[in-house]
This record gives structure tokens, sequence and C-alpha cells, in this order.
């Protein structure tokens, strides 16, 4: 099975995942070529070698008009920092007006202390600081307008928004207000779209089977923000990484962005140790900040293992109900949970005909689903088997064909690869065209 394995156990920001991506590809100056030729406005994407710990790898480098996003940690210090330009950090947040910016830009930042501040631009992802008056706010909607006339295919767009869609749902929590209210600073910004429509066209290039996600390193301590100082992780970004296993550390600063998350979180199915697997490729994703440890993601490829999962079996023998009170017994079993339930013709005592019901569930649902087959069956027992299962992974894509869009099953493991059109789409187009289904089949497979 193709796996992709995601190591964040130091930074985990949108342009340090594109660049461990990039790595992995067979032409990463074509990558970087598309992304030049997407037409957001004043952005360019520069694919950079970087050092970190003595290892080499990538840093992305995402800039809109020749400039790129920075952020700036909260330290621990007795003594202030002038800052001939400060843009603290600002996380995503409702406004009702515009912030001027009528001070000028003096790059030229004096310290009085002896360390430097590490400035890293994939942290800088979402805070809008160091080059805002590039950045107007940006509404939910102006964001779905920007990626839907992207020249990208559905697969990418469709991951760009349910990205976004994270993000602006965690925000609408932060704050109080509606989805539709909310004004993005810096993941609403031109750098961060192409931080994350980079990191969803490098996932559609290496279509992995399987994604796989360490336990994300949110770092520790504080992050400047424009209306004043923040614990890390931010409120948005702990938002989204909602039942994914994280942990902090010694390491001061911020290691994850709320853009960072949102990609790990729709893309990552599992999180967790990395799988046996025969890595083909591993890649390192650099970020700007130096520490003791390497500021990186490290993303492995390769196949691994087919993805095996526990499942509970329960059946009974039937003799005593009638087609129709059976057909409604598998009705109430898959609402309560089951994966499969099928029937099998069977001989039974006193030399009658009768009916196996066997029903397949997850463990966590053996109970729930023991008791509906209790209750809507004429059982007075039920067998119980535990045991494991093979499956491949699988989605669902939105194909645009010559029938019109149509849904599509696709799954992928073990050597093997599958498609299917879903067949409520399908039966809808044959009453519309007036075909068979067969015919209908034969046609989109040419498509598919």
């Amino acid at each position: 099975m193709r796996t992709l394995y995601l190591e964040c156990g130091m930074g985990a920001a949108g342009d340090m995942l594109m660049a461990a991506l990039l790595e992995l590809t067979d032409d990463p100056e074509a990558f970087v070529a598309q992304m030049n030729s997407l037409g957001l406005p004043g952005v360019r994407v520069a694919a950079e070698r970087a050092e970190k710990c003595g290892i080499g790898g990538t840093h992305m480098a995402v800039t809109v008009e020749g400039e790129e996003e920075e952020s700036l940690d909260e330290h621990d210090h007795d003594h202030e920092h002038p800052h001939d330009h400060e843009h603290p950090h600002d996380h995503e947040h409702p406004h009702d007006h515009e912030h001027p910016h009528d001070h000028p830009h003096d790059h030229d930042h004096p310290h009085d202390h002896d360390h430097e501040h590490p400035h890293d631009p994939d942290h800088g992802h979402p805070h809008d600081h160091e080059y805002g008056h590039h950045h107007p706010h940006a509404t939910v909607a102006s964001i779905r307008e920007t990626i839907a006339g992207l020249p990208v295919s559905d697969r990418v767009k469709d991951d760009a928004l349910a990205v976004y869609d994270l993000i602006a749902a965690a925000e609408s929590r932060v704050h109080g207000h509606p989805v539709d209210q909310i004004h993005f600073h810096e993941v609403g910004t031109l750098d961060a779209v192409a931080d994350v429509v980079g990191v969803c066209l490098l996932m559609e290039k290496l279509n992995p089977a399987r994604v796989v996600c360490s336990p994300v390193h949110v770092g520790s301590g504080y992050v400047r923000c424009a209306h004043g100082v923040l614990p890390v992780p931010a409120p948005a970004t702990a938002l989204i990484l909602e039942g994914v296993p994280t942990y902090g550390g010694a390491v001061r600063g911020e290691l994850c962005t709320p853009t960072g998350a949102a990609l790990l979180k729709h893309f990552a199915a599992e999180f967790g140790d990395r799988p046996v697997m025969a890595a083909s490729r591993i890649g390192y994703g650099m970020g700007k900040k130096d520490f003791e440890r390497a500021n990186c993601v490290r993303a492995f490829l390769g196949e691994s293992e087919g993805k095996r999962e526990p499942i509970v079996e329960l059946e009974c023998n039937l003799d005593d109900m009638t087609g129709e009170e059976l057909g409604y017994a598998m009705d109430r079993l898959f609402a309560a949970g089951a994966l499969d339930v099928y029937t099998t013709a069977v001989g039974m005592k006193k030399s009658r005909p009768g009916i196996l019901l066997s029903c397949v569930c997850g463990e966590g649902e053996a109970d729930t689903v023991a008791e509906a087959m209790m209750k809507h069956t004429s059982t007075l027992g039920i067998r119980r088997w535990n045991g494991t299962r093979y499956v491949l992974e699988r989605r669902i894509d939105r194909e645009d064909t010559s029938f019109g869009p149509v849904r599509v099953k696709r799954a992928e493991g073990m050597g093997a690869r599958k498609a299917k059109a879903e067949y409520d789409d399908l039966i809808r187009i044959a009453a519309e065209r007036n075909l068979d289904l067969r015919t209908l089949r034969a046609l989109l497979d040419r498509e598919l």
C-alpha cells in the first residue's frame, strides 16, 4: 500500500509540509513553475536549499511582492526589544473595520541584546504582522472565490476549501462569531493560499493510499499577537487539533500553526508511530528558526503492509420471520452501525429451511448492533466472533464527465487500485438519458 508518513516532531506549518512533500516528487522544478503560474497576484514560490543541525533539506520561500512573512515568538526577557516596525502575530479574528498602516517600514532592526530572535515564515502562518500592508482582511467567501478561480483540479480545490473550512470553524468558536462573519488575516492572505493549495497539489501528485502522521509537537511558551500575548498552541490551533495526539516540551516557540494543523487534520487518516513500511523516498521540509533540534518536517513515502482493522462478526439462525420483517431488521442493523449485513440460506433442525443472518461491525459498535439484532429479529441468541479484516484506503471524488458531475468511489492498496461510479448517480443519469446501466457504465469507464 502506497503510504505517506509525516514526522512532525519539530514543526508543522504549511510551507514546511509543502517543502517536505516536494522532495518526494520526480520534478520539483515543474511544481515550482506550476505554483508560479497559478495567477496569485504578486506571489512567488521558490525552493531553497537549507540546513538544520547538519541535515540538508528544502525551504519553501513564499513571497508577496518580494517580501516573506515573518513571525515573532514571545521570549521571557526583562528588557524591551526596540523594533522600528512591530507587527505582532495577528491570529485570525473578526473585524468590523480596516486597519490602516500609516507607519513607515524601516527594515533595520536594532537589537540591544546579544542573541537573535529567530524568524520563521512558515510560522508566520497564520500571523499577519510583518507585511500586513500587503494582506487585506479576507472573508470565507473571498477565499472560496480565489480558490475556485485557480487553474487546478476539482480535487485540489475541494481539499483546499476543506482545509479552510476547518480553520474558519475554529476561528468561529474562538471568537463567538458566525463563520460567514469571520475575517482572516494571514490565513486568508495570498501567501497562505499558496501554502494550502501547494500542499493539496502535491498530495494529488503523490496520491498516497494511506496518510499517517506522528503526534504533533506544538511547542510551548507564548506568541505575541496584535491584541496581546497568546499561549502556545494558539487558540485556533488547539481547537483544530482536538482529537489529535499532541505534546509540548522544552522548545520555546510556536511549532504548529493553524494552517499546518488544518492540513494535517484534513489529510492524515491516522496519528501515531510510523507503520512498518519500505520507504522509497524521504523528504525534509525546513523552517527558518534554529533550535537545538532540527526544525523540520520529515516525510516518508513507500509501501506498507495492507491495512488491517479489528472487527466483530455477529450471527444468528432464523426460520420464523417473513422477508419483509427480515428486510426491515437488516435496515435497523445498518442504522445501528453495522459495516455489512447479509443472509445465507441454511437448513435447520426439523428439516426447516432457514436464514443465517450475519453482521460485521467495529468493536465499539458490537454491543449496540447486537442489541438491535435482538430487538428486530426473532432470535434468542447471537454468536460473536472477534477478528480482523484487510481494507483498502477509500475516498469519494467528484468527477466532471460528459454526463455531468459523478461521484466516484476509489480504493487503493495491497497492489490494487479500483474505481466505481456511485450507484445513485448512475441511476439518475440513466433515467435522464434513457440509457441502461450496463451501457452507461461502459461509457463512463472510458472517462474515469
